[in-house]
């Protein structure tokens, strides 16, 4: 009959890592207020559409006649969405006679995936 052994950790950094928190410090109040607010705006379906349609649209800027053309939503759904992207920091809004263009605001999506990646 055999018997297994278990061997002893002898390097106690083994154990360090296996069991080490993966954050250092928990995120301030502030801080998570506006990761919760980011993460609100980018939970709805519609609004990861947006952000998509935006980035991949031609010099990554797109007008909202663009928006409304591959959406089905309503007009004032699609404003409504993009006021709530422009809020959450991730879209920027420049008027051009009577239309507005959106632009993805640089690293703004990095800034949320950077927080999550350290979670």
């Amino acid at each position: 009959m055999t018997f297994a052994t278990t061997l002893p950790i002898t390097d106690v950094t083994d154990a360090a890592v296996c069991c080490s928190p993966l954050v250092q410090e928990s995120i301030a109040p502030a801080q998570a207020d506006n990761l919760a607010r980011q993460l609100k705006a980018l939970a709805d379906p519609s609004r990861l559409r947006i952000i998509s349609i935006v980035a991949a649209h031609s010099d990554a800027e797109a007008c909202v006649c663009d928006l409304t053309e591959q959406l089905d939503l309503s007009q004032p759904t699609i404003s409504h969405h993009l006021k709530v992207l422009v809020d959450g920091g991730f879209l920027t809004r420049s008027k051009r006679g009577t239309w507005s263009y959106y632009r993805l605001v640089p690293g703004s999506l990095d800034s949320v995936a950077g927080v999550l990646a350290t979670v």
